[in-house]
């Protein structure tokens, strides 16, 4: 008596989440990550995918994948959709008093955990969850919010609170500095796989061109801080997450910190609005005011 008036079965849920998951996070091992499955099963969800449409959705080599015209068209229905269907499953689950925050690793570490106690002390009937943000998503699926660096053109964007300006700077442990006394930027340098650009952009905040030198690289921002307490080198740290370190004794900053066109940031996702939230934000722009001013440094580098 009734037809199906749909004129094609949908896809598969699971190949059209790999799809935008990979899409919005720009890489298939970030998909994988957030998804739970390996780098070949979103790979081969993606592909059965454009064989169930009949399209291609990415286009170019495999490392540096393009969106189609029809991968552009269909990502902002799915990230809507599956947006919608998160939070309504967060509302089922803990009557809007949970809060699932996304942090990059080294902010979660060297900044935030540290002065989580502080928030729990304060709203004791907010559950806190984080996860890990991919060094490069500005987005997480399920994540009411996430807190990363965010270049300030971001700023602009009503989904976008800075609670933290950046300042970068060298640092060191002084047992190191006093070794290298003589000529600071010959001390071997440290870097981060997740800000690999770090020197190039102190570099040009204070006007230098750096001396060539090999860099040892880390995983992540924290580990190279951990090198640098270690007396391994000298690595380019944004000042939040090395204060604590400088006021302690543990690092020094020789050429200071200048301030940077960067900023700590939470960006809430589409239409995520809770009690919750709200509060964790103000908290985190009351913890941000906190951070003391950075020094400017005693020794210039010599340009």
């Amino acid at each position: 008596m009734f037809e199906n008036l749909t004129s094609a079965p949908l896809p598969s849920l699971n190949a059209l989440r790999a799809f935008e998951a990979m899409a919005r996070t720009g890489r298939a091992t970030l998909a994988a990550e957030e998804l739970n499955v390996t780098h070949s099963a979103v790979s081969r969800q993606v592909k059965a995918l454009e064989e169930t449409l009949g399209v291609r959705l990415f286009t170019g080599p495999k490392h540096r994948l393009e969106l189609t015209e029809a991968g552009r068209s269909l990502l902002p229905a799915l990230t809507a959709a599956f947006d919608q269907i998160a939070t309504a499953v967060r509302q089922t689950r803990g009557g809007g008093e949970d809060l699932h925050i996304a942090v990059n690793a080294s902010v979660s570490v060297k900044w935030l955990i540290p002065r989580m106690s502080g928030f729990a002390a304060a709203h004791p009937k907010v559950r806190l969850h984080l996860a890990e943000l991919p060094s490069h998503a500005t987005s997480y699926r399920g994540a009411h919010a996430v807190v990363r660096m965010v270049p300030t053109s971001r700023l602009a964007d009503p989904d976008a609170t800075a609670f933290m300006p950046s300042h970068l700077g060298p640092v060191m442990s002084p047992a190191l500095a006093e070794r290298f006394a003589g000529d600071l930027l010959k001390a071997p340098r440290l870097a981060a796989q997740t800000h690999p650009q770090g020197w190039a952009i102190w570099a040009a905040l204070v006007g230098m061109e750096l001396p060539p030198g090999p860099e040892q690289p880390f995983a992540h921002l924290h580990f190279a801080v951990d090198a640098a307490i270690a007396g391994l080198g000298v690595a380019v740290m944004p000042w939040p997450l090395v204060a604590d370190y400088v006021a302690s004794g543990r690092l020094v900053a020789p050429f200071g910190f200048r301030k940077a066109e960067s900023a700590f940031a939470l960006l809430a996702a589409p239409g995520a609005s809770s009690r919750a939230l709200d509060q964790f934000r103000k908290w985190l722009v009351a913890e941000g005011a906190k951070t003391p001013e950075p020094s400017n440094g005693r020794h210039p580098p010599v340009v």
